[in-house]
């Protein structure tokens, strides 16, 4: 019995691993992208996720007023989800723990700055996108009028949190899309399923999701229900505080820290190694151009 129990132990430790490992290297992927491709992909996952507030918005308009309709409005929420992460584009709150375990990983100035450019550079993206998808809504006439006051009816409560509560509304939601990027690299054949079931609990549990928010926020700014400051500073800013304290602050660590005792000195020194060789790449660059 005590050697099944091992065995079990051993085989849960190995998966942590493994799972740590593939995140690991989809965020240090991320980290080598040139910023112009993590700034466009952006950009892209930025108009693509304005679809959540779409497809909520044709819901509520076609839905009776009863006690149910905000669940079944919810439905449309999981939409730009699944087009952004199946179309690999870059959305911030996904960054907060697959660029987080390297910088844990290895936890130095350079890490820390690498982070810190992705998340500068995709979050801006992320927000001009939505930006640009919340301002064709406003004023392109994107959809019927009925559907248009339908999404501004379903952004509203959004108006009802102030700041602070806004910030603590976005943790869980920064938690459990870090558990989302986590889960996916075990579960590629179960994907639809895994972000559909994740997101559509962020939107019945009414979190504060800053990508998605960051939709809703600008259509109530451009639609003149809210102005600029409370738009970024009540709104927005808060947001995404929230999800980095979920996300990166919260389970990257609780994560990393799961099997930080189980890393071995080979695994350290090939990542310094690695670390060494990016060095030495930049420095050959640098000499091929003053050549």
């Amino acid at each position: 019995m005590a050697d099944e129990t091992g065995d079990v132990d051993d085989l849960k430790s190995a998966n942590a691993k493994e799972l740590h490992r593939a995140v690991r290297e989809e965020g240090e992927e991320e980290l080598r992208r040139p910023l112009a491709s993590l700034f466009w992909s952006g950009i892209a996952a930025g108009v693509a996720i304005n679809t959540s507030l779409l497809t909520e918005g044709v819901l509520h308009q076609h839905l009776p007023d009863t006690p149910w309709r905000e669940l079944i409005t919810a439905l449309g929420y999981p939409i730009g989800f699944l087009i952004v992460i199946l179309g690999r584009m870059q959305l911030f709150t996904e960054s907060t723990i697959t660029a987080v375990l390297p910088l844990v990983s290895d936890p130095t100035r350079e890490s820390l700055l690498r982070t810190l450019r992705l998340w500068g550079v995709v979050l801006s993206a992320n927000m001009i996108g939505t930006a640009i998808g919340a301002a064709t809504i406003a004023f392109g006439g994107l959809g019927s009028a009925g559907a248009h006051d339908a999404m501004i009816a379903v952004s509203l409560p959004i108006l009802d949190h102030a700041p602070f509560a806004t910030l603590i509304n976005a943790v869980p939601a920064g938690f459990l899309i870090a558990i989302l990027a986590w889960t996916l690299p075990n579960a590629r054949e179960q994907s639809f399923l895994v972000i559909f079931a994740v997101t559509w609990v962020v939107a019945i549990c009414g979190f504060s999701h800053s990508v998605v928010g960051s939709c809703e926020a600008f259509l109530l700014f451009f639609s003149g229900h809210a102005d600029g400051l409370r738009t970024v500073f009540g709104l927005i800013l808060p947001a995404i505080v929230g999800n980095l304290i979920g996300g990166a602050g919260i389970f990257a660590l609780l994560a990393h820290g799961q099997v930080r005792g189980e890393m071995t000195k080979e695994a350290l020194k090939q990542r310094k190694e690695e670390r060494r060789q990016r060095r030495l790449d930049r420095r050959g660059a640098k000499s091929d151009q003053h050549g």
